[in-house]
């Protein structure tokens, strides 16, 4: 693991919903060499912080159970750490759909901490409706309602593993439209007007990452123009967003399916902004769901989805 130069440490509050993976996440950043506190009052943040000077980055879980917990006491300190000179703060929201935190709750019984005395699901409405603030301003957001705890521990490491050198970090993400845009995109491009290889017979069950459906989807001669703009836009961006102090930035590009137009894109964008130096993760939300990241993509697919 690289270390963190001298001068910028980073400082990570981790928060949430209760139930949405909190606590796992403070664990994974534990074994990722981050100094790990988890339900540490937000007063006591700054008088940690005004010690010995930090050696690795750290990690501050916060959440409603804090005596002195309020949304905007964490915003407060969110903003005031980021005028310390040599920090690098950033705010990490583990988000969960209302419907998934109550299946967790029910499954382990627990009171919630927001209605000791009442049903679970009305301190889940309580805590969502409290910290949206916080969850519309957070620097990270990952939604964990249909992650396992492996899937999780892999979102973190993409995010934290191998940044602690503060290089900016790029993600690139292909979805699908008819399954909604994936948490925590800035910027997202629709490539549904390429042409469409789910209505050739033999291309229909493959998937982008295979070589026939990404040569029929660059034949389409709008392709080479649209990328060729995408790129120059994000290595427009890219400079100036790193200059502004950003960490990471995403992008997502989205068709029908999610299988062969997005998927194309996506590579080809990895592949470009690679060889001018950025440090790239791709993800491919559909084709992970279905276990298709493998070159050609048979297994299991549902041929009645368009791509």
């Amino acid at each position: 693991m690289t270390e963190q130069p001298p001068g910028h440490q980073r400082v990570v509050l981790v928060t949430g919903p209760s139930g949405a993976g909190r606590s796992t996440a403070i664990n994974v950043l534990e074994d990722l060499g981050f100094e790990a506190i988890d339900n540490i009052p937000l007063r006591l943040i700054p008088r940690l912080l005004d010690g010995a000077a930090l050696t690795r980055p750290m990690a501050l879980g916060v959440d409603v159970r804090n005596r002195d917990f309020s949304v905007q006491g964490l915003l407060d300190l969110h903003r005031d750490l980021g005028t310390r000179p040599g920090l690098a703060p950033q705010l990490l929201y583990l988000d969960a759909s209302p419907s998934v935190l109550a299946r967790r709750y029910s499954e382990t019984r627990r009171r919630h901490p927001l209605a000791p005395d009442a049903a679970f699901t009305e301190g889940i409405a309580r805590e969502l409706a409290l910290l949206d603030e916080a969850r519309a301003v957070a620097d990270i957001l990952i939604d964990t309602s249909e992650l396992s705890p492996h899937e999780l521990r892999d979102q973190l490491q993409h995010w934290f593993a191998q940044r602690l050198d503060l290089r900016m970090a790029v993600s690139l993400q292909s979805f699908s439209y008819k399954r909604g845009l994936p948490q925590g995109l800035d910027w997202v491009f629709d490539c549904r007007f390429l042409d469409n290889p789910h209505w050739q017979p033999d291309l229909r069950p493959l998937t982008g990452l295979d070589a026939r459906v990404r040569a029929h989807v660059e034949a389409d001669p709008l392709f080479d123009p649209f990328v060729t703009r995408l790129v120059d836009l994000a290595l427009f961006a890219l400079p100036a967003c790193k200059t502004e102090g950003k960490a990471h930035l995403s992008f997502g590009f989205g068709c029908t399916g999610g299988k062969h137009r997005s998927v194309t894109v996506t590579e080809t964008m990895s592949r470009a902004l690679a060889e001018h130096g950025w440090q790239v993760s791709t993800r491919h939300r559909e084709l992970e769901r279905r276990s298709l990241t493998g070159t050609g993509g048979r297994e299991g697919l549902d041929e009645r989805s368009q791509a």
